[in-house]
């Protein structure tokens, strides 16, 4: 595909002959969180609160970065379970700052214990973290046609980000949110162009 065609469909043709926007092509990792992983639905407390987390490290960064180091903030923080993450004291955040395998960012670090604090406060509330986030998925999902076209930021984002700060958590930002959101199938931003349109289950345009 020539260049011209790139920035009209936005997307370009891997050697499977299949077509992506161009960062999923940057790495033979990307493609593949790109091909399974990225926008494809994830409903459980857990899940979400890893994913939640890592948009946070991301902050400032390349995803390309937080994601080669994912394996290594699994094993740092427990899997992202939040009953084990809230029990996190002292020693641990001496301990991650230490870690070189992950994003040692002690705000960033400090962020993650205060929200897995507050996914559990969630649970006593009556709700869990998925529910309330799922909760903000709008009635329309964006169409770009090119990377230009993709928002960063929504009305549900912005919401979503007031509604998570209410309730005690920290490090989500409407941009951070809205990352959020398309990683884990809320919306469907992969442009039209691209093999992965419509194949989350959860939008079918």
């Amino acid at each position: 595909m020539s260049d011209d065609e790139t920035s009209t469909t936005g997307v370009i043709t891997g050697a499977d002959g299949l077509t992506r926007p161009t960062w999923a092509e940057l790495s033979d990792l990307l493609r593949e969180y790109y091909d399974t992983e990225w926008g494809m639905p994830v409903r459980d407390e857990q899940g979400v609160f890893e994913r939640l987390s890592l948009e946070a490290f991301q902050s400032g960064l390349s995803w390309a970065t937080v994601l080669a180091k994912r394996p290594a903030f699994r094993h740092a923080f427990a899997g992202f379970d939040p009953d084990a993450v809230a029990e996190f004291g002292d020693d641990d955040v001496d301990r991650l700052i230490g870690d070189a395998g992950i994003i040692r960012n002690r705000a960033k670090i400090l962020a993650t214990i205060d929200n897995a604090r507050a996914t559990v406060a969630l649970r006593e509330q009556g709700t869990d973290l998925a529910e309330l986030v799922w909760s903000y998925q709008p009635d329309e999902t964006p169409a770009p046609v090119t990377a230009a076209e993709v928002p960063s930021t929504s009305d549900e984002s912005v919401a979503l980000s007031k509604e998570l700060k209410r309730r005690g958590f920290r490090w989500v930002g409407p941009t951070t949110m809205f990352a959020l959101m398309e990683a884990i199938g809320i919306i469907d931003t992969h442009l039209i162009g691209s093999h992965r349109r419509g194949t989350s289950g959860v939008w079918t345009n």
